[in-house]
């Protein structure tokens, strides 16, 4: 996270995310993934590598689509919300 926002100064150094964009992410990948994975073993019945094969690229690739968005939905969240580490 950066210290200050480059167009308008906003201080940030009081917003982290911290790992919940992961959770959010490991919880919706989870919902997702997992039955379409049952689906597929139950009507096709491939062998457990090409599961491997098929659905690692998949999560991994929905992970790094979801981080970043996820990351700013939460910052965003704790700014509106006047949530802050610091102490006050």
């Amino acid at each position: 996270m950066r210290e200050t926002c480059e167009v308008c100064g906003l201080d940030l150094r009081g917003h982290d995310s911290g790992d919940g964009p992961a959770v959010f992410i490991i919880f919706i990948l989870g919902f997702l993934v997992v039955p379409m994975a049952l689906w597929v073993e139950m009507t096709y019945m491939p062998p457990l590598w090409l599961h491997a094969v098929v659905w690692g690229p998949v999560i991994i690739g929905l992970t790094l689509v979801l981080l970043r968005p996820l990351k700013g939905i939460m910052v965003a969240l704790q700014y509106r919300h006047r949530s802050t580490s610091e102490q006050d």
